[in-house]
């Protein structure tokens, strides 16, 4: 039974964003919070992420995603900030999930094997996507 415990708190985040179609890189460095929805019931925590972009040229942008991560059946529902379905956290030596979202396809391979250092690894692609978003996550302990 996976513990959505282990994930509450604060972590240092960074990323990187291979665009194969431009052929460029962009960064982004930041923290990423797992909160519990209800303390008193530890089966949903909201994740938020804030931080900044460094695109190819230099420019930085401030840049935030929110999601909710919830305990379903022994596996983790990640849920869109609306509620809808994003994908399943399956449990497994090499935990990966697939997103459908017409006409582009997401892909999502975990690596939970140095925690609690950790990582997503996405492979987008569709007609005008195409690259792989490598996230790495840190236990902050500032």
């Amino acid at each position: 039974m996976i513990d959505l415990n282990r994930f509450a708190g604060q972590w240092q985040l960074s990323r990187v964003i291979e665009d194969h179609r431009a052929g460029t890189t962009l960064r982004f460095t930041g923290i990423a919070r797992f909160d519990a929805v209800d303390p008193a019931d530890m089966t949903a925590l909201d994740y938020a992420e804030t931080g900044e972009m460094v695109l190819p040229d230099g420019a930085r942008l401030k840049a935030s995603r929110r999601y909710c991560w919830r305990l379903i059946d022994g596996v983790i529902e990640v849920l869109f900030d609306d509620g809808r379905p994003f994908h399943i956290v399956p449990t497994g030596s090499a935990p990966s999930a697939h997103h459908d979202c017409p006409p582009d396809s997401y892909d999502v391979a975990y690596a939970f094997a140095d925690w609690p250092d950790w990582e997503a690894t996405w492979r987008v692609r569709g007609p005008r996507k195409d690259y792989t978003m490598r996230s790495r996550y840190r236990r902050d302990t500032a």
